[in-house]
């Protein structure tokens, strides 16, 4: 059983990062951005919680997001291993996890705050489907309508300028205290995630000694 926590800052490519991993490991991939992004959509009370705080361009509650991952991890439906993404993101949350779980590696994806900006400013999502793109690497063949169903593309609500330098700065001063913690503890491999992201997925593999992928990225 492997199980990884994948970590970095918002735009970095955790969850591409992590599916590459997961994908022909036989690990899940869980991502609390995912989950809430669900709530959001049907609406429900954690997704009221969650749409407050990122109009904020703050952090959900500590205790909700604690709640939701041990919720999402008690569901056992891992038995090879799992690779967790956006989870944890300060010391509390740090420690609420390594007392309930052993992970085989920390993978840290770094990434200059220059890079962070350009990357997030040019998210997009489908407002029908959820499909995610990027208008760097991934543009629609029709300007501003989804490939696959033909919604509107629109930009995450907290895809702003002023969200993004709250959150980037959030994440400096919760989430670097993390990566120390782990460090003392756990195996932390740090990566860089300027490159083509088959490039960072072969830079993680050789790092945790895996097999490379069996298909092409």
């Amino acid at each position: 059983m492997r199980k990884y926590v994948i970590m970095g800052v918002q735009g970095s490519g955790k969850g591409t990062q992590a599916k590459l991993l997961a994908s022909d490991l036989d690990l899940v991939h869980i991502s609390v951005g995912d989950i809430y992004r669900w709530h959001v959509q049907y609406h429900t009370k954690i997704g009221a919680q969650v749409r407050r705080a990122m109009t904020a361009g703050e952090l959900v509650d500590d205790a909700l997001t604690e709640s939701v991952v041990h919720d999402r991890l008690a569901l056992h439906d891992w038995s090879y291993g799992f690779v967790l993404d956006g989870f944890p993101r300060n010391r509390r949350q740090a420690e609420f996890f390594m007392e309930r779980y052993d992970v085989d590696a920390v993978i840290h994806l770094d990434l200059p705050d220059s890079e962070v900006r350009r990357r997030v400013l040019a998210r997009r999502l489908c407002a029908g489907c959820g499909l995610d793109y990027n208008l760097i690497e991934h543009r629609p063949a029709k300007e501003g309508r989804c490939d696959a169903c033909g919604g509107e593309l629109v930009s995450r609500e907290d895809d702003t300028e002023e969200a993004l330098a709250v959150r980037l700065a959030d994440y400096h001063r919760l989430t670097d205290p993390v990566l120390e913690l782990f460090r003392a503890k756990e195996q932390v491999v740090t990566v860089d995630a300027r490159p083509a992201k088959a490039a960072i997925q072969r830079t993680i593999r050789d790092h945790l000694n895996l097999p490379q992928r069996r298909r092409a990225t």
